[in-house]
């Protein structure tokens, strides 16, 4: 049986889904593939498709801090998941992966399968590192910024599907990369980190790398610190 290309994982799925939605929300890409407004296509896509997923990322947001949760947001959100797999599944099939607007690099782009018999373009591993700025933006809530340090604009190189983040708190600096206990992957400059009340004053250290359509990982950065507001 062929390998399920709706990620299993919560959190790659929600990173998967944003990065489909980032690429065909783009208006030029839109009117490119056939996604005008006013066009059947664009149609479904605002009406149908683009309301379940933003229900899905605000139930998503809320999910994704353990520590302030609640069974209620847990069900909640979950439900929102359930609605926007076979809408996502539809999209593909239906909308993109036969689309002869939509090329094989397009499908890539957005981070979804190839088309039978085709190939995903192998871009190769990153070899540039991340210029992140980390911003305090209210309690308990630290925005990152990412960039290239071989680019001037913010976001990420060609070829490159996400940033990589590690991170631990701790008191001093951490004395190897293999400290570093957390690790998240993001698709979009910037995204946000969310702590505890408790975790307030203490000490974030982090570092980044870029990473290709493959999985291939590029250098980390150096390590960086904030104190959590």
């Amino acid at each position: 049986m062929a390998k399920d290309w709706i990620p299993q994982n919560h959190f790659a799925l929600h990173e998967q889904a944003t990065f489909t939605w980032n690429f065909l929300s783009a208006p030029d890409n839109r009117i490119r593939m056939g996604f005008a407004a006013d066009s059947p296509l664009g149609g479904w896509f605002d009406a149908t498709f683009t309301p379940a997923f933003e229900t899905y990322r605000s139930m998503y947001a809320i999910w994704s801090i353990p520590g302030t949760r609640t069974e209620d947001d847990i069900i909640r959100f979950r439900k929102a998941e359930k609605a926007l797999i076979p809408l996502y599944r539809r999209l593909y099939r239906g909308f993109l992966r036969d689309n002869p607007l939509v090329t094989d690099t397009d499908l890539n782009d957005m981070g979804l399968p190839a088309r039978s018999g085709g190939e995903r373009p192998h871009y190769p591993a990153p070899a540039t590192t991340v210029r992140a700025t980390a911003l305090l933006v209210g309690p308990g809530v630290i925005e990152i910024r990412f960039r290239d340090t071989q680019h001037s604009g913010w976001g990420k190189p060609k070829g490159i599907h996400s940033v990589e983040i590690a991170y631990v708190l701790c008191d001093a600096p951490p004395a190897g990369r293999d400290e570093f206990t957390n690790v998240s992957s993001h698709t979009r400059s910037p995204f946000r980190l969310s702590f505890l009340e408790k975790q307030r004053g203490k000490r974030l250290y982090f570092i980044l790398r870029w990473e290709n359509n493959r999985a291939e990982k590029g250098p980390w950065n150096e390590i960086q610190y904030i104190i959590i507001p």
